[in-house]
């Protein structure tokens, strides 16, 4: 990849996007929220690629996933108003379709398609398949960890922000209560990712993303978790109860000692 091909990628993009500019307000709200997420995720994945050394085409095909990987978002919210995919359709399938009608990679090299084509794929799995059938899993790993980086950033502003004020999609309709589902803090408690089918509370929703510390790739996005602080301040949205602290606790102990392996 070339950065003029990187290029046409982002016009591309921005064009596609200004499509969905006849939505209601409260639906610019959201288009508009992943619209900025995507942005921020090709930031965050040029400072990882940057920090684990990528060489230059390397890094492009990176920034080429980053930019790529929630474009199934905008048909998703504007066909069924929700960004939930088990309410609606795996976003990620929705990206792929998006960019094989759109015809996006055809100017690149049939490996380099299949790269970022299965990088976009398997990006929100819960877990990787075991084989690939491109020859590097390498951005599939990249994008899990700058998707996770920018994610935690959305949803702490989310949570800070009055009601009225909130992007309504964000929060994929969980009730807001002082409370926790069992089986989500004793997953968190185990050093196991939350599951999203189990989650029944907003409570919930924040220990699923405090558990994807149990799923980092790269030393950089650690750093970078550790240095914004995002887990202690998801951390202090939470009830606090000594169970939920112990197992808070457990995950912050786990980043500081950099002892979280993919």
């Amino acid at each position: 990849m070339r950065p003029e091909d990187l290029q046409q990628l982002q016009v591309w993009f921005d064009s596609y996007v200004s499509g969905f500019c006849d939505l209601d307000p409260e639906g610019q709200r959201n288009i508009e929220l992943k619209r900025e997420h995507t942005l921020r995720v090709v930031d965050c994945m040029a400072t990882i690629a940057a920090g684990e050394g990528l060489t230059e085409p390397h890094r492009l095909i990176a920034s080429a996933v980053a930019l790529l990987h929630d474009v199934g978002r905008f048909p998703q919210y504007r066909r069924w108003r929700t960004f939930r995919d088990s309410e609606s359709d795996n976003h990620a399938r929705l990206s792929l379709e998006v960019m094989r009608a759109e015809g996006v990679l055809q100017h690149l090299p049939a490996e380099e398609q299949l790269q970022i084509e299965e990088a976009v794929r398997f990006h929100n799995l819960l877990e990787l398949p075991g084989q690939f059938a491109s020859t590097t899993d390498h951005y599939i790993r990249l994008i899990r960890d700058a998707d996770k980086l920018d994610i935690w950033r959305v949803f702490l502003e989310y949570y800070r922000l009055p009601e009225d004020q909130r992007a309504s999609a964000v929060g994929l309709g969980f009730p807001d209560l002082p409370e926790v589902t069992p089986v989500c803090l004793a997953a968190l408690s185990d050093g196991r990712i939350v599951r999203l089918e189990q989650a029944r509370v907003l409570n919930d929703f924040k220990l699923l993303q405090l558990s994807w510390v149990y799923d980092l790739n790269f030393a950089t996005t650690r750093r970078l978790l550790r240095e914004r602080g995002y887990l202690e301040q998801l951390a202090a949205t939470l009830p606090d109860s000594l169970a939920v602290r112990q197992a808070v606790q457990r995950a912050i102990a786990a980043l500081q000692a950099d002892t979280v392996h993919p």
